[in-house]
Protein backbone atom coordinates (compact mmCIF):
# COMPACT_ATOMS: atom_id res chain seq x y z
CA UNK A 1 0.00 0.00 0.00
CA UNK A 2 1.26 3.26 -0.92
CA UNK A 3 1.55 6.03 1.66
CA UNK A 4 -0.77 7.86 -1.15
CA UNK A 5 -3.57 5.91 -0.76
CA UNK A 6 -3.79 6.92 2.81
CA UNK A 7 -6.46 9.32 2.95
CA UNK A 8 -5.74 10.99 5.62
CA UNK A 9 -2.20 12.23 4.21
CA UNK A 10 -2.90 15.58 2.56
CA UNK A 11 -4.82 17.12 5.33
CA UNK A 12 -2.00 15.97 7.82
CA UNK A 13 0.22 18.20 5.64
CA UNK A 14 -1.90 20.74 4.11
CA UNK A 15 -4.42 21.98 6.67
CA UNK A 16 -2.62 24.50 8.60
CA UNK A 17 -1.98 26.56 5.41
CA UNK A 18 -4.92 25.27 3.42
CA UNK A 19 -6.55 28.72 4.13
CA UNK A 20 -4.17 30.85 3.04
CA UNK A 21 -3.96 32.95 0.71
CA UNK A 22 -3.59 31.92 -3.29
CA UNK A 23 -7.09 29.84 -3.19
CA UNK A 24 -9.89 30.56 -5.52
CA UNK A 25 -12.60 32.45 -4.50
CA UNK A 26 -15.39 29.80 -3.63
CA UNK A 27 -18.90 31.79 -4.13
CA UNK A 28 -18.85 31.04 -7.94
CA UNK A 29 -19.22 27.00 -7.07
CA UNK A 30 -20.89 28.15 -4.29
CA UNK A 31 -23.84 29.77 -6.66
CA UNK A 32 -23.60 27.42 -9.09
CA UNK A 33 -24.37 24.68 -6.51
CA UNK A 34 -27.13 26.77 -4.91
CA UNK A 35 -28.67 26.70 -8.00
CA UNK A 36 -28.72 22.92 -8.59
CA UNK A 37 -28.97 21.73 -4.98
CA UNK A 38 -32.91 21.46 -5.12
CA UNK A 39 -33.74 22.11 -1.82
CA UNK A 40 -31.15 19.65 -0.46
CA UNK A 41 -30.15 17.48 1.31
CA UNK A 42 -26.46 17.88 -0.32
CA UNK A 43 -23.01 15.88 0.43
CA UNK A 44 -19.56 17.32 -0.26
CA UNK A 45 -17.03 14.61 -0.86
CA UNK A 46 -13.17 15.88 0.41
CA UNK A 47 -14.99 19.08 2.53
CA UNK A 48 -11.74 19.91 3.82
CA UNK A 49 -12.00 22.88 5.94
CA UNK A 50 -15.74 24.20 4.92
CA UNK A 51 -14.78 26.89 2.17
CA UNK A 52 -17.76 25.62 -0.09
CA UNK A 53 -20.03 23.49 2.65
CA UNK A 54 -20.26 26.59 4.88
CA UNK A 55 -21.74 29.33 2.27
CA UNK A 56 -24.15 26.48 1.19
CA UNK A 57 -25.36 26.47 4.65
CA UNK A 58 -25.67 29.60 5.55
CA UNK A 59 -28.45 29.39 2.31
CA UNK A 60 -30.11 27.35 4.11
CA UNK A 61 -29.51 24.05 2.74
CA UNK A 62 -28.23 21.01 5.01
CA UNK A 63 -24.95 20.10 4.00
CA UNK A 64 -23.30 16.45 4.61
CA UNK A 65 -19.36 15.96 4.75
CA UNK A 66 -16.99 13.38 3.95
CA UNK A 67 -13.34 14.13 4.60
CA UNK A 68 -9.96 12.26 4.92
CA UNK A 69 -8.32 14.30 7.65
CA UNK A 70 -8.84 14.90 10.95
CA UNK A 71 -6.86 17.88 11.02
CA UNK A 72 -9.18 19.82 7.88
CA UNK A 73 -12.38 18.71 10.04
CA UNK A 74 -11.06 20.29 12.85
CA UNK A 75 -10.59 23.77 10.83
CA UNK A 76 -13.64 23.58 9.84
CA UNK A 77 -15.53 23.07 13.04
CA UNK A 78 -13.44 26.30 14.43
CA UNK A 79 -15.32 28.11 11.84
CA UNK A 80 -19.01 29.74 13.00
CA UNK A 81 -21.05 26.98 11.82
CA UNK A 82 -18.96 24.69 11.20
CA UNK A 83 -19.51 22.21 14.32
CA UNK A 84 -23.44 21.98 12.41
CA UNK A 85 -21.88 19.91 9.40
CA UNK A 86 -22.25 16.41 9.76
CA UNK A 87 -19.15 14.82 8.82
CA UNK A 88 -17.65 11.63 8.61
CA UNK A 89 -13.76 11.51 8.75
CA UNK A 90 -13.03 8.33 6.45
CA UNK A 91 -11.94 7.78 2.45
CA UNK A 92 -14.08 9.67 0.11
CA UNK A 93 -13.91 7.15 -2.04
CA UNK A 94 -16.03 4.17 0.22
CA UNK A 95 -19.14 7.57 0.00
CA UNK A 96 -19.96 6.12 3.80
CA UNK A 97 -23.39 7.67 4.18
CA UNK A 98 -26.69 6.51 3.25
CA UNK A 99 -28.09 9.99 2.09
CA UNK A 100 -30.29 9.95 -0.36
CA UNK A 101 -28.91 13.23 -1.37
CA UNK A 102 -30.09 15.93 -4.17
CA UNK A 103 -26.50 16.75 -4.85
CA UNK A 104 -23.00 15.75 -4.28
CA UNK A 105 -19.91 17.50 -5.63
CA UNK A 106 -16.25 16.91 -5.55
CA UNK A 107 -14.36 19.86 -6.12
CA UNK A 108 -10.74 21.75 -6.82
CA UNK A 109 -9.67 18.82 -9.28
CA UNK A 110 -9.66 16.23 -5.59
CA UNK A 111 -11.15 13.29 -8.10
CA UNK A 112 -7.51 13.44 -8.96
CA UNK A 113 -6.42 12.65 -5.55
CA UNK A 114 -7.44 9.14 -5.61
CA UNK A 115 -4.49 7.81 -7.29
CA UNK A 116 -5.91 4.62 -8.35
CA UNK A 117 -8.36 4.41 -11.21
CA UNK A 118 -10.14 1.99 -9.79
CA UNK A 119 -10.69 3.68 -6.19
CA UNK A 120 -11.65 6.55 -8.52
CA UNK A 121 -14.25 4.40 -10.02
CA UNK A 122 -15.75 3.04 -6.73
CA UNK A 123 -16.54 6.70 -6.03
CA UNK A 124 -18.64 7.08 -8.51
CA UNK A 125 -20.56 3.65 -8.12
CA UNK A 126 -20.85 5.00 -4.59
CA UNK A 127 -22.16 8.13 -5.44
CA UNK A 128 -25.05 6.80 -7.12
CA UNK A 129 -25.96 4.58 -4.77
CA UNK A 130 -26.83 7.66 -2.23
CA UNK A 131 -27.82 10.18 -4.88
CA UNK A 132 -32.37 10.35 -5.12
CA UNK A 133 -33.64 9.90 -8.71
CA UNK A 134 -33.08 12.77 -10.95
CA UNK A 135 -30.24 13.83 -8.32
CA UNK A 136 -26.72 15.88 -9.25
CA UNK A 137 -23.01 14.98 -8.92
CA UNK A 138 -20.76 17.80 -9.80
CA UNK A 139 -17.23 17.44 -10.69
CA UNK A 140 -14.82 19.92 -10.94
CA UNK A 141 -11.29 18.81 -12.72
CA UNK A 142 -8.39 20.41 -14.75
CA UNK A 143 -8.16 19.08 -18.42
CA UNK A 144 -4.90 16.96 -18.37
CA UNK A 145 -2.16 19.34 -20.80
CA UNK A 146 0.30 16.95 -21.76
CA UNK A 147 2.69 19.83 -22.72
CA UNK A 148 2.94 19.89 -18.87
CA UNK A 149 4.31 16.55 -18.75
CA UNK A 150 6.40 16.35 -21.54
CA UNK A 151 9.28 15.39 -19.50
CA UNK A 152 10.09 12.49 -16.79
CA UNK A 153 10.76 15.01 -13.68
CA UNK A 154 10.10 18.56 -13.49
CA UNK A 155 12.04 20.65 -11.10
CA UNK A 156 10.93 24.06 -9.67
CA UNK A 157 12.47 26.70 -7.22
CA UNK A 158 9.14 27.82 -5.51
CA UNK A 159 10.89 30.42 -2.70
CA UNK A 160 14.07 31.84 -1.83
CA UNK A 161 14.64 33.62 1.30
CA UNK A 162 17.57 34.67 3.71
CA UNK A 163 16.36 32.46 6.23
CA UNK A 164 14.80 29.10 3.90
CA UNK A 165 14.08 27.69 0.32
CA UNK A 166 11.71 25.60 -0.97
CA UNK A 167 12.20 23.54 -3.87
CA UNK A 168 9.57 21.28 -6.01
CA UNK A 169 10.01 18.08 -7.42
CA UNK A 170 7.37 16.23 -10.03
CA UNK A 171 8.22 12.84 -11.30
CA UNK A 172 5.26 11.33 -14.39
CA UNK A 173 4.34 8.39 -14.90
CA UNK A 174 2.06 8.56 -18.10
CA UNK A 175 0.79 5.33 -18.66
CA UNK A 176 -0.76 5.47 -15.63
CA UNK A 177 -1.79 8.83 -15.57
CA UNK A 178 -0.25 9.69 -12.67
CA UNK A 179 2.25 11.95 -10.98
CA UNK A 180 4.63 12.46 -7.41
CA UNK A 181 5.22 15.77 -6.17
CA UNK A 182 7.45 16.44 -3.16
CA UNK A 183 7.53 19.88 -1.91
CA UNK A 184 11.07 20.38 0.06
CA UNK A 185 11.92 23.14 2.19
CA UNK A 186 15.31 24.26 3.91
CA UNK A 187 15.31 26.27 6.56
CA UNK A 188 17.59 26.16 10.16
CA UNK A 189 15.44 23.88 11.83
CA UNK A 190 16.21 21.26 8.64
CA UNK A 191 14.32 19.48 5.81
CA UNK A 192 10.72 19.53 5.38
CA UNK A 193 8.97 17.20 2.93
CA UNK A 194 5.67 17.25 1.94
CA UNK A 195 4.43 14.54 -0.51
CA UNK A 196 1.37 14.78 -2.96
CA UNK A 197 0.49 12.29 -5.80
CA UNK A 198 -2.45 12.49 -8.51
CA UNK A 199 -4.00 10.37 -10.76
CA UNK A 200 -5.03 12.69 -13.26
CA UNK A 201 -8.20 11.61 -16.32
CA UNK A 202 -9.86 13.32 -19.31
CA UNK A 203 -13.05 14.41 -19.22
CA UNK A 204 -14.32 11.15 -21.82
CA UNK A 205 -12.24 8.90 -18.90
CA UNK A 206 -14.36 10.70 -16.45
CA UNK A 207 -17.59 10.25 -18.52
CA UNK A 208 -16.55 6.37 -18.52
CA UNK A 209 -16.65 5.91 -14.86
CA UNK A 210 -20.27 7.90 -14.64
CA UNK A 211 -21.89 5.89 -16.77
CA UNK A 212 -20.55 2.97 -15.68
CA UNK A 213 -21.84 4.09 -12.38
CA UNK A 214 -25.18 4.72 -14.14
CA UNK A 215 -25.03 8.42 -13.88
CA UNK A 216 -25.37 10.56 -17.47
CA UNK A 217 -23.27 13.47 -18.34
CA UNK A 218 -26.08 16.57 -18.44
CA UNK A 219 -24.23 19.72 -18.76
CA UNK A 220 -20.50 20.59 -18.70
CA UNK A 221 -19.03 23.74 -18.93
CA UNK A 222 -15.69 25.80 -18.83
CA UNK A 223 -16.11 27.35 -15.40
CA UNK A 224 -18.16 28.03 -12.71
CA UNK A 225 -20.24 31.05 -14.52
CA UNK A 226 -21.33 28.21 -17.28
CA UNK A 227 -19.20 29.09 -20.05
CA UNK A 228 -19.01 27.18 -22.84
CA UNK A 229 -16.76 23.66 -22.77
CA UNK A 230 -14.46 23.93 -25.97
CA UNK A 231 -11.18 21.59 -27.00
CA UNK A 232 -9.25 24.49 -24.98
CA UNK A 233 -10.69 24.48 -22.12
CA UNK A 234 -8.03 23.83 -19.16
CA UNK A 235 -10.51 22.92 -16.97
CA UNK A 236 -14.28 21.82 -16.66
CA UNK A 237 -17.62 21.85 -14.41
CA UNK A 238 -19.68 18.37 -15.10
CA UNK A 239 -23.07 17.40 -13.77
CA UNK A 240 -24.10 13.91 -14.02
CA UNK A 241 -27.36 13.11 -13.14
CA UNK A 242 -28.65 9.90 -11.53
CA UNK A 243 -31.44 7.65 -13.63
Amino acid sequence: MSVFDDPGLFGRLWAADYDGPGNPDPAPAVDFLAGLADGGPVLELAIGTGRVALPLAERGLSVHGIEGSEEMVAQMRAKPGGDQIPTVVGDMADVAVSGPFRLAYLVFNTLFNLVDAERQADLFRNVARVLSPGGAFVIETFVPDPRSFDADERVQVREVTEDSATIRLHRYDRPAQRFIRQTITFDGNGVHLKPFAMRYAWPHQIDEMAQQAGLALTERYADWDRQPFTAESPAHISVYRAQ
